[in-house]
């Protein structure tokens, strides 16, 4: 059982940066794998980026690959997503998610647990 509250979203102009902070309860917070999930109006959740237990192995999407960096300090029980040179087409609201299985997969159907969503609105 973790309980996830993302922070950090807001409105941004397209070329800025936002980092995004998920912070988890429990004491049990290294045993998950963690990811970054997003959605936008109108579309389904895709997948944003994704970490290991460890931190050492990452992940993500093509459309933010060399823009945004996944990261995470199991020693304050959270996980980080820092985003650069955004654009328009990244606004969403974005979802921290917890992977109890250890699965590695980036589908939303591999991860367990599920916060409540930041909205990031980039204007142009």
């Amino acid at each position: 059982q973790v309980q996830l509250v993302e922070s950090g979203g807001g409105l941004v102009q397209a070329g800025g940066s936002l980092r995004l902070s998920c912070g988890a309860s429990g004491r049990t917070f290294s045993s998950y794998a963690m990811g970054w999930f997003r959605q936008a109006p109108g579309k389904e959740r895709g997948f944003v980026a994704r970490i290991s237990r460890n931190g050492i192995r990452t992940y993500y999407a093509d459309s933010v690959k060399g823009r945004f960096t996944i990261s995470r300090d199991n020693a304050k029980n959270t996980v980080y997503l820092q985003m650069n040179s955004l654009k328009p087409e990244d606004t969403a609201v974005y979802y921290c998610a917890a992977d109890q299985s250890q699965t590695g997969l980036t589908r939303e159907s591999a991860f367990d647990y599920w916060g409540q969503g930041t909205q990031v609105t980039v204007s142009s």
